[in-house]
């Protein structure tokens, strides 16, 4: 992706670099074994300002393109794929507003991000995931209040967000188009998080429930109108999927660089496997996937960018691109042979952050449907 960035975020692209590699590549393999939330990582990340990446310019952020925040997601997620996702998160937590809130609110949401803080999108619940419609969580109105109470689920930097953009039924009787969409900051009262789950893959993210019981906020925290609540995650997920599409690239990129580093290394029959036609088919077909992979998701982006209809490339880029980390990741575990099912080397941490990719922001099943959805017809 670094060959697409404005000349503007080039120097952004060599910073970041640096960073990842003095500040997360190696600091994140303790991580990955303890679970531990790596605060000291992510403080001084903070202090580069890369949790406010997304920012709009006019809100007091550094006015990127979207196809340069790419580049750079791009950049973390080689190093470490749980790192990548909190950044990519934090901006998932402000589009909600981005897309329907009022100009309060998208300052705010903005500042407090500037501000040092993260944002969590919370549409997910336990009976609530590919079908998100199904949604239990309720907001009722009280005077210049709503109180909203239930329980969200796999909520990405839930445990550390301070804010949240949540879906709550405002109407029972009309199922999704009952739901509303709410803007609530760490620390309400009746607002807490709850288990926080223990992950096979990324787990230098954060990922817990978050509980509201009896949580009341005012009423002008409504984002846009009651019953646009589903309407306004859609758009959401139709952008962020790209994003996860992005990450993804950028775990597939990091696992052929290992493979191809570790084929001129590794000496069998007198010569370096790296020599072997079958190990350079390999590789020829992680850069094949690899280069689609990262095309499409320039161009959904791009696509943002002009402000175009993007849903079927947003579902093809995510689709696409976590299919691919998978496929890339695993044959990176075959050219290393029996050292790459061990944990001493990289690759097999590779394989187990790129499955999520193909769950989370909707599975590759429901990207499949969206996609045809959108070629064929409903």
């Amino acid at each position: 992706m670094a060959y697409l960035i404005s000349e503007e975020a080039q120097d952004l692209l060599l910073d970041v670099r640096n960073f990842c590699e003095k500040e997360v590549k190696e600091q994140c393999k303790d991580y990955d074994v303890s679970g531990e939330w790596p605060k000291e990582i992510y403080d001084k990340a903070i202090e580069q300002g890369y949790q406010a990446l997304e920012v709009p310019e006019e809100y007091g952020g550094p006015g990127l393109s979207r196809v340069d925040v790419a580049a750079l997601l791009e950049e973390m997620a080689k190093a470490d794929a749980g790192f990548a996702t909190t950044i990519s998160a934090s901006g998932l937590g402000m589009k909600p507003v981005l897309i329907a809130g009022s100009e309060e609110q998208k300052q705010r949401a903005c500042d407090l991000i500037l501000e040092g803080g993260f944002g969590a999108f919370a549409l997910t619940e336990p009976g609530a995931g590919s079908d998100p419609g199904a949604g239990k969580t309720t907001a009722v109105r009280d005077g210049d209040d709503y109180i909203l109470n239930g329980r969200k689920c796999f909520i990405t930097n839930g445990g550390v967000a301070a804010f949240y953009c949540v879906t709550a039924l405002t109407d029972k009787t009309k199922g999704a188009k009952g739901m509303s969409m709410f803007f609530v900051e760490a620390g309400t009262p009746g607002l807490s998080t709850g288990n926080e789950e223990n992950k096979m893959g990324i787990r230098t993210s954060n990922t817990c429930d978050v509980v509201f019981e009896d949580c009341r906020i005012p009423a002008k925290n409504l984002i846009g109108e009651e019953g646009r609540g589903f309407s306004i995650a859609m758009k959401t997920l139709d952008q962020a999927r790209t994003w996860m599409g992005c990450v993804a690239a950028g775990i597939a990129q990091r696992g052929m660089e290992e493979a191809i580093a570790y084929g001129k290394e590794r000496i069998q029959f007198g010569k370096p496997i790296i020599k072997n036609q079958a190990i350079q088919f390999k590789i020829a077909d992680m850069a094949i996937k690899i280069e689609t992979a990262r095309q499409m998701v320039a161009h959904s982006l791009t696509l943002m960018d002009m402000g175009l209809p993007h849903t079927k490339e947003s579902a093809i880029a995510k689709c696409y691109a976590s299919d691919i980390a998978m496929e890339v990741a695993s044959e990176a575990i075959q050219i290393f042979g029996g050292y790459g099912y061990s944990r001493e080397y990289p690759v097999e941490k590779l394989l187990r952050d790129a499955k999520i990719f193909q769950i989370f922001e909707g599975t590759n099943e429901i990207q499949r449907i969206v996609i045809a959805n959108n070629t064929i017809g409903r």
